[in-house]
């Protein structure tokens, strides 16, 4: 009965988002206008939100009605306010499906200002909304952050080591200090584990790593990572990834030779340090100095590295959970530092990749997911209406990790639900805008959790099939009728 579960959902993947069969690079059909694509979030809605790099224009690349984000087209949105550019902030899609943007290490210039402003976009009323500062920060810069469990928004200070949770109903901030915490937070990526803590690697303090116990409001020791994996010289350090095993993958920056990786096992008790393993160099001289990756569908990492700090060419590889396997480049990977890229995963399983030029590139990966880290839905009605709002639960919405990662300087994590729906008839694809998830976590197992989705009121009517679909992989359907 598994099998055929997944030769179904295989076949509806395939069909719904016309990908290749095997490992590539495939450029957009519709390239966009504007000249520098660089960050990019995937909306609850199932569009793509991408900024003008340090500028103040923002774009929506929406996928066709067979679902293919290859074929799809663009439409401009709200820009920030003209006061307002940032390259390389805090950064979260929240619970209720606003875009929340804090600081920038610049803003509208090339000239490093780690400014403090911030602002929150609503999707459906396209519309910026300024957010002040936390009290006495004068800079945000490129500070780290991370959604919580329970929906909650945390920002670190670069300058320090306090940390700001932000009140996303008054658009205020709460500041308290961080306790426990070993060295500064300057150039720290933030990734959320399973029991709720959130891990770092001390860019200063090598080779210690640490985690903030949300709880208890103070960092604790997460054990050493062996080797070193941030730069002493540049303080840089890679992405890191949790995978679909519980164990996180970490990528490091080295100016004088190849980066090292490290594979971190969180303990049964969140408040021991966990483990960490040595994992493999990454070879010819490679490491990450800031750069992405992301979790594929098969639990493979794709992640892009370069030699040295801020030096093309990248290469890039698909980690295993043992090896690092080499894997096709996009054209402009002769070029490119790792720092230029940015990775999200689509719905489809396929990877969105931007450089800053106007060449996107969808990377079509080989391998499918263990049919156990799907979502299932276990409530939700069989007749919904056009431009009406409904409850749906089940378990796994929010898939079992971020996804995305880069060093510090991006944050584009999707572990939040997608519905689809699939009109029979026609095979045409429409996703209906979820919000307020009952939970931000990751790895919920069998938890029940629930989301609100909203039925496109321009969506074709009749029998239709109803999906979630977390990180690119998608739950099994369950037949609904739109009328």
């Amino acid at each position: 009965m598994k099998a055929l579960c997944i030769l179904f959902v295989l076949v509806i993947a395939l069909s719904w988002t016309g990908i290749a069969s095997a490992q590539s690079w495939q450029p957009l059909t519709n390239q966009p206008t504007f000249p520098g694509p660089f960050n990019s979030y995937l909306l609850t809605d199932g569009t793509i939100m991408v900024q003008d790099n340090d500028a103040s224009d923002w774009w929506r690349l929406t996928p066709d009605i067979n679902g293919s984000y290859v074929n799809g087209t663009w439409s401009q949105l709200a820009s920030l306010p003209s006061n307002y550019g940032p390259l390389y902030y805090a950064s979260a899609v929240l619970p209720d499906g606003r875009l929340l943007i804090e600081g920038g290490e610049y803003n509208l210039s090339q000239l490093p200002v780690e400014t403090n402003l911030g602002a929150i976009y609503d999707p459906p009323t396209n519309t910026w909304t300024p957010v002040a500062p936390p009290s006495g920060w004068g800079s945000i810069g490129d500070a780290s952050s991370v959604v919580l469990p329970n929906g909650t928004f945390v920002m670190a200070d670069i300058f320090g080591i306090e940390d700001a949770v932000f009140n996303a109903k008054t658009l205020t901030w709460t500041v308290f200090p961080g306790t426990g915490k070993q060295d500064g937070n300057s150039e720290e990526g933030w990734t959320l584990l399973p029991d709720g803590t959130v891990l770092t690697v001390d860019t200063i303090n090598i080779p210690q790593a640490e985690k903030l116990d949300v709880p208890l409001k103070k960092w604790i020791s997460a054990g050493s990572t062996i080797v070193p994996l941030a730069d002493r010289s540049s303080d840089e350090i890679g992405p890191m990834v949790l995978r679909p095993d519980g164990t996180v993958f970490a990528t490091g920056a080295n100016s004088k030779g190849p980066g090292n990786t490290s594979v971190y096992t969180p303990p049964a008790n969140p408040a021991d340090p966990g483990t960490w393993t040595p994992g493999p160099v990454f070879p010819s001289n490679l490491d990450i100095a800031d750069g992405p990756a992301a979790l594929l569908p098969s639990g493979n990492v794709l992640c892009q590295a370069s030699p040295g700090i801020y030096k093309p060419p990248s290469s890039f590889f698909e980690f295993d959970g043992t090896n690092l396997n080499s894997v096709p480049a996009p054209p402009n990977a002769p070029n490119d530092p790792s720092y230029s890229g940015v990775m999200l995963v689509l719905p489809t399983g396929q990877v969105f990749w931007t450089d800053g030029s106007q060449d996107i590139e969808i990377y079509t990966p080989v391998g499918s997911p263990n049919p156990a880290w799907a979502p299932t839905i276990t409530a939700v009605v069989r007749t919904v209406t056009r431009g009406q709002s409904y409850v749906i639960s089940g378990t796994q919405f929010n898939g079992l990790s971020q996804a995305n990662a880069y060093g510090d300087d991006v944050q584009v994590a999707s572990n939040y639900p997608l519905v689809m729906i699939k009109n029979k008839a026609t095979g045409h694809i429409f996703f209906a805008r979820t919000h307020d998830h009952s939970t931000m976590g990751v790895a919920t197992g069998s938890k029940t959790v629930s989301t609100h989705f909203d039925v496109p009121a321009t969506m074709e009517t009749g029998a239709s099939l109803l999906f979630v679909v977390a990180n690119g992989i998608t739950s099994k359907p369950v037949p609904v009728t739109v009328q």
